[in-house]
């Protein structure tokens, strides 16, 4: 299959966990696909969903940091509030996501807007786009980095409900929720539901 690899790298970047919506916020190992299908929005400047390319995605960071931050909650009487909580952020996040829709090229080398992994903060920046093959390689391969629909036979790791990606409406509405296996770490697995990327050796689950 021939696809469009993107590499991305941050200094930091937080996927929350939608179970948790006040107190100590977690942070997911690894996007979601929903995040993936935003960052492609923003790069494209146009709303981006399953419909216009499938995309797969591999994700490694260094180490795992706790921060404090100051969130403002907003009532009906419109008054504010403040609040400060402990966020959980990956360090030096280094991203590769795969598009089966060639055209985003020319988005991902000028992006139509700021590129994120979570909050406004979380900036990241592409360092390379590439053409390539991905091949159907049969026998065991390294998977990780990113989320597999559960029931997916071979895999095994933590589940967690999450979208496939929201709707352009106000206010949002998540499309397509359902559990995955969270990959943070790289595991061995022996079945076809992977393609391969030669070139860094790892197997990519394609969404979509």
């Amino acid at each position: 299959m021939r696809v469009l690899r993107v590499h991305l790298v941050g200094w930091t970047a937080s996927f929350r966990y939608p179970i948790f919506v006040t107190g100590y916020q977690p942070t997911l190992p690894v996007p979601p696909v929903s995040t993936i299908y935003g960052l492609i929005s923003a790069a494209k400047g146009e709303y981006v969903t399953p419909q216009d390319t499938k995309v797969g995605y591999v994700m490694r960071s260094d180490a795992k940091g706790v921060d404090l931050e100051t969130i403002y909650m907003l009532s009906n009487d419109n008054s504010v509030k403040s609040n400060v909580y402990k966020r959980e952020f990956l360090l030096n996040p280094d991203l590769y996501i795969y598009l089966t829709n060639l055209s985003f090229k020319e988005a991902f080398k000028k992006p139509e807007y700021s590129l994120l992994l979570g909050r406004s903060s979380d900036l990241i920046m592409v360092t390379e786009i590439k053409e390539i093959e991905l091949i159907q390689k049969h026998g065991r391969k390294r998977v990780g980095g990113t989320v597999v629909p559960f029931c997916e036979e071979g895999i095994w790791g933590p589940l967690q409900a999450l979208p496939m990606y929201f709707s352009n409406t106000i206010p949002r509405e998540v499309i397509g929720i359902k559990p995955y296996y969270v990959l943070g770490d790289f595991i061995e697995y022996e079945g076809d539901s992977f393609l391969y990327d030669e070139e860094l050796e790892w197997g990519v689950y394609i969404h979509g």
